[in-house]
């Protein structure tokens, strides 16, 4: 769909698309209003249930671990379980409550309504019958995954984690703890840092306040007429539609924003002094915070670059190379060039979605799974220990481990600069989800990446890797395994094992994910019917629901690979060795 040229044009097409949006509007309005109150219900009473049920056994277990945490001083201990802890435990029911509420009524309320304007969406088959159905009883359902969710990360991810904090060891055989030498120099650096920061920063974003507001209006209003931008799509069309309505709402809550931040900016300066050991570099900290926002505010508004505050260096020890980056690089091309108006959103917006990538690798780990039974590497015993509240290592982290790392070789086989993930679809910088965390995540897979790269593994040691890597929380099957002979050089031998805990490591914190509990049990079960089947015992609670979301998941679309099927192939070579 192409936007209209000329200004005739463009208003005509704009008042013929009106009566059509305040239908879907109005429609989905209605069923927002009807399913709001049951929805809202379900994730408050849901989620209240699981937050204040498990709040005992949450404050005693959190005490406890934190008393015989290995990584933290006994003096750290004392100022967390005294100060830190009883602030965080009583504010823990109070935000979920409240968070669950709100959150409640505004997926009630706003799932209905997005899910009629997707129903006209092009390609969507009959569009009028599911603009009455869609965002009904599929609301009511996700909002009982959001329940189920909630449960699991206050289940498992929160005992996982305290685990760690409790069994984990000290690096290097040292522990954090409180230095009381630099703490006034801290403290008084922060005050200063309030002082000096908090006035000027509100200052100067009450200045950019009316920029902001005139600037938003004019970009959206000029989108509004000429059906483009946000307005160009059907189901963006509310979003855009109510950012001109509530845009002082937004310039004032970003005003307000920043006299907030300004508070943490300020106090900044004292961790600074604490960190570098030094109550100047905390002032000068408290200086160059105040070109740090200017510079900031800027570019968000792409207001010309640089500043009029100093910015003095404030760490001892500064990164070569970021600091080079920062001196070379300028403002990025998104805030210099206006984004292109005459194509489509869903053209413009070609990254994947974290969600898919997680279905995709649960979809690789139902496949690879499959073939693991009826080759005997995946046993029943563990199966069963999956499916029990003690969970298996090979199955709960050794599967999905060995699926990034048939990534990974499949990978540096065909020299991605990315993660090739399956035969059409290669995750990159480019096309990445823009989700913090998930740098948390892509980041140290690419750095295995090149460390497997520059190791320039034969197929005798990538077999013994991915031995490592699915079998290490079996130690005996691990010993006794045919697959792969060890190494000669006991150096490949702690290189392999290194990357093999590493990557088991980053599999372990996936693992926590809020989604990835519900995904991992419905891959169990799955599992579970599979191995009932090829052993001739046909299961009678066969899980089709289930088994259908594994293996109907929609193919990724991205950047196509050459050669990508290595790793497929590598996988029958490694269970044919077998």
């Amino acid at each position: 769909m192409e936007p209209p040229t000329g200004f005739s044009a463009s208003l005509w097409s704009f008042i013929r698309f009106l009566p059509f949006f305040i239908g879907l509007l109005l429609l989905g309005t209605i069923k927002g209003i009807l399913f709001c109150p049951l929805i809202c219900l379900i994730v408050t009473v849901g989620n209240s249930a699981i937050i204040l049920g498990l709040w005992p056994a949450h404050v005693i277990w959190t005490y406890y671990c934190v008393a015989r945490a290995k990584q933290l001083g006994p003096l750290l201990k004392l100022v967390i379980c005294t100060c830190v802890l009883p602030v965080l435990l009583i504010l823990w029911p109070l935000a979920g409550i409240v968070g669950s509420i709100v959150g409640g009524a505004a997926h009630g309320f706003l799932s209905p309504i997005f899910a009629t304007f997707e129903a006209v969406e092009e390609g969507k088959d009959n569009k009028l019958f599911r603009c009455f159905i869609d965002g009904t009883w599929s609301s009511v359902e996700k909002s009982c995954m959001v329940v189920r969710d909630v449960k699991d990360v206050c289940f498992h991810s929160y005992f996982s984690v305290m685990d760690d904090l409790r069994q984990k060891g000290p690096p290097n055989a040292k522990y954090y703890e409180i230095r009381m030498l630099y703490l006034p120099g801290a403290f008084i650096a922060a005050a200063i840092g309030m002082i000096v920061d908090v006035p000027i920063i509100s200052f100067v974003s009450l200045c950019k306040g009316p920029y902001m507001l005139f600037k938003g209006w004019q970009r959206l209003f000029h989108d509004l007429i000429g059906r483009e931008g946000p307005f160009l799509e059907t189901i963006c069309v509310p979003f855009a539609g109510l950012a001109i309505l509530l845009w002082p709402l937004a310039v004032a809550g970003a005003v307000l924003a920043s006299m907030l931040a300004s508070f943490f900016l300020g106090t900044y300066a004292g961790i600074v002094a604490y960190q570098e050991s030094s109550f100047l570099f905390g002032l000068r900290y408290a200086v160059a915070a105040l070109a740090i926002y200017d510079e900031y505010s800027n570019d968000i508004l792409d207001m010309p670059e640089g500043t009029c505050f100093p910015r003095p260096e404030y760490r001892k020890k500064v990164d070569s190379s970021h600091k080079t980056s920062q001196s070379s690089v300028s403002r990025p091309n998104s805030f210099r060039k206006a984004p292109s108006r005459t194509s489509s959103i869903k053209n413009n917006i070609a990254e994947l979605k974290s969600f898919e990538l997680l279905d995709g690798l649960f979809k690789e780990c139902c496949h690879v799974g499959e073939k693991m039974i009826s080759e005997g590497l995946i046993t029943r015993k563990d199966i069963e220990e999956a499916k029990s509240g003690k969970g298996s290592r090979v199955i709960s982290i050794g599967l999905p481990a060995y699926c990034l790392l048939q990534g990974l070789l499949r990978s540096v086989k065909v020299n991605s600069m990315g993660i090739v993930i399956s035969d059409d679809t290669e995750l990159t910088t480019t096309n990445r989800p823009r989700e913090k965390f998930f740098e948390w995540f892509l980041n140290p897979l690419l750095i295995i990446k090149e460390q497997i790269k520059a190791e320039n593994l034969s197929v005798s040691e990538e077999d013994y890797l991915c031995k490592l890597v699915l079998l290490s929380g079996d130690p005996e099957r691990l010993k006794n395994s045919s697959i792969g002979p060890a190494p000669e050089s006991e150096l490949k031998r702690a290189e392999l094992d290194a990357l093999a805990r590493r990557l088991q490591g980053i599999t372990k914190s996936m693992s926590r994910f809020p989604t990835f509990k519900r995904r991992f049990d419905d891959l169990v079960r799955t599992l579970s019917d599979d191995h009932a089947e090829k052993h001739g015992r046909p299961s009678m609670t066969r899980s089709k629901s289930a088994f259908a979301r594994l293996v109907s998941l929609k193919s990724f679309k991205g950047t196509k690979t050459n050669g990508s099927s290595h790793g497929s192939e590598h996988l029958r070579d490694v269970e044919n060795s077998s």
